[in-house]
């Protein structure tokens, strides 16, 4: 076994590879074999750190010098000056951490409050490379199923840990698992979900590029609980670097005998095939998702029966999301109680999130559930950019709703969020400050169901076309008085008739931003204004008293809007202003307003 004085871990994940970690890696490579450090340094081309923001970031260990922005030209003074003459480069460290160096991750304030357990080793392990999977006790769960516990004993410690489902309405995994498990026994599925749909989430993306063997042990181990042999993962084609690292993963698990005939010389025999999807939001729904695996239109279908009694090719199937499976390896190691200690008593364990938006600290973020939303905006996520004021968080993506800077203390966890109008879903969280406006926000949401609505159900295909229509008029200025208790209507019934879980979500942004954010929509269709002044239908640029004559605004406007003589007061011509903001950004007198 070779054996290296330092290691480089860079991260190559979606993000950091679409701002050149590969340049990076063909760097490090070359100057290490022209310092003749080949066999002292070893790069390792890892999974997302989290701290997106930060990309792309490079760590070098023993030291753990955590460097971020990493630029082709910076390689050369991280080799010439750490890897050889043992000083980190200053200027390059992490500017949000204080220390010179950190020895592991939650010495950086972002990970400080944070547990990693789903994603604990993403950015640590090479996830192409099973034997670093290994190392980490990869694959020892699966032995410990197989060779100690019967498929009861499995289900009952999934059971007794509370872990509940990651990509939705969190339904309990034990009690999903017990159900196929108890069906006759015959041909049974595993199925995974990593079609991961909602605007701004990458959670199930990231674990998939930085893990994926923890994704493969765990099906593994599903298909003995219940007894099944064959797994299947349904992964969006527009994931290329997690697909071919499942590719890979699978064919290294093969090899060693650990997917396949009688693993770990027992009789249980399981492999895995992967099903990639064109990117349908429907598709996240489990029965519609289980229909495109069979090769027809992702389309739902009424429930009951429900997948475990009738799932995949009308056989016993058990569907669970990329961060629930993250989790089983981890609970049959440590045991259901160590599991159980973290969360909350109906919200166990750990949560990951993409925190997105108008933040600091973009990034994928696992915290223990009940951790305060104020900790993961502000210490996490590390406040707001621009000294701007905190207004709302969006969980749960199309299907949730907004939260309120009034509600900024509540736990994060299911029946919290679902009390207050919001949900967990798969796990985005997208921050918006005093700049955005809720009532386009909610239609930005909206919009994209509309577009992505299988079309099956008429509460759905419908419902959903005329609720934007409503919300398109109201942020063009062309809102009436009634349009309110409309929306409401509308978004009761397909709540409550809808055929899927997607159909009946549908309406959460609107409900959620009519609850706590009604004013706005009342700004908009009575007083025809858009109080964070984004609808642009609803905007004027108007040039006050401060106007010294200049004539840079009119000099600088596209359609010749602005009118006035040197060194008197100008005028704007609403009538032909197509409101691009110009004028403003070009007055030195900051005469014009936007209002």
């Amino acid at each position: 076994m070779d054996l290296f004085r330092a290691h480089v871990l860079v991260c190559g994940g979606t993000g950091c590879t679409s701002s050149g970690s590969g340049e990076l890696m063909k760097r490090f490579d070359k100057l290490l074999h022209e310092n003749l450090l080949e066999k002292e340094v070893k790069v390792v081309k890892t999974g997302c750190f989290g701290l997106c923001e930060a990309g792309p970031v490079v760590i070098v260990y023993p030291e753990g010098t955590f460097y971020a922005h990493v630029k082709p030209e910076d390689v050369d003074l991280i080799v010439k000056e750490h890897l050889v003459k043992g000083r980190p480069v200053k200027h390059l460290i992490y500017a949000g951490d204080k220390a010179d160096v950190a020895t592991s991750l939650n010495q950086i304030g972002f990970y400080g409050k944070q547990k990693r357990v789903a994603l604990r080793n993403c950015g640590v392990i090479d996830p192409e490379n099973i034997d670093e999977y290994i190392a980490f006790n990869g694959y020892e769960a699966l032995g410990k199923v197989l060779t100690e516990m019967s498929p009861a004993d499995v289900i009952d410690v999934i059971k007794k840990s509370g872990l509940r489902g990651r990509g939705g309405g969190g339904f309990p995994t034990g009690l999903k698992w017990e159900f196929a498990y108890k069906q006759p026994k015959g041909q049974k599925y595993v199925a995974c979900n990593a079609d991961e749909g909602d605007p701004g989430a990458f959670m199930d993306r990231s674990v998939l590029e930085g893990d994926p063997h923890a994704v493969l042990e765990a099906m593994a181990i599903a298909g003995y609980a219940i007894g099944a042999s064959e797994g299947w993962i349904y992964v969006r084609a527009e994931y290329p670097i997690a697909v071919k690292r499942l590719n890979i993963a699978i064919a290294q698990a093969r090899e060693y005998g650990l997917l396949g005939d009688n693993i770990f010389g027992t009789d249980f025999s399981f492999d895995i095939q992967i099903r990639l999807g064109a990117g349908a939001f429907v598709c996240g729904e489990e029965t519609a998702l289980m229909a495109s695996i069979e090769g027809k239109r992702g389309e739902p279908r009424s429930r009951p029966p429900f997948p475990a009694v009738k799932g995949l090719f009308e056989s016993p199937t058990i569907l669970n999301n990329v961060e629930t499976y993250a989790n089983i390896a981890q609970i049959i190691l440590n045991g259901w109680e160590w599991f159980a200690a973290m969360g909350t008593e109906k919200s166990r364990g750990t949560k990951v999130f993409a925190l997105g938006g108008k933040i600091n600290n973009t990034g994928l973020v696992e915290i223990p559930m009940g951790t305060p939303l104020r900790d993961i905006i502000f210490d996490i996520g590390g406040g707001i950019p621009g000294g701007k004021k905190y207004k709302a968080v969006q969980t749960g993506g199309p299907s949730g709703g907004c939260i309120p800077a009034s509600l900024i203390d509540t736990p994060i966890e299911y029946d919290s969020l679902i009390a207050i109008g919001s949900m967990m879903g798969s796990g985005g969280m997208i921050v918006m400050d005093e700049d955005n406006c809720m009532v386009d926000i909610a239609r930005f949401f909206l919009d994209f169901t509309v577009d992505e609505s299988c079309g099956k159900c008429v509460p759905c295909r419908v419902g959903t076309h005329r609720m934007l229509e409503i919300l398109e008029r109201i942020v063009e200025g062309k809102g009436e008085e009634g349009d309110i208790e409309k929306l409401e209507s509308l978004a009761k019934t397909i709540k409550a008739t809808a055929l899927c879980g997607l159909g009946q979500t549908a309406p959460n942004p609107v409900l959620s931003t009519l609850k706590y954010f009604r004013d706005e929509y009342e700004a908009h269709i009575f007083d025809k204004k858009c109080p964070a002044g984004q609808c642009l239908a609803l905007l004027q640029y108007k040039i006050t008293d401060k106007c010294v004559g200049c004539t840079r605004c009119a000099k600088n406007c596209p359609v010749g809007c602005i009118t006035g003589k040197v060194k008197e007061m100008h005028d704007i011509d609403q009538s032909r202003c197509i409101k691009c903001g110009l004028c403003q950004s070009n007055c030195r007198f900051s005469a014009i307003i936007r209002e």
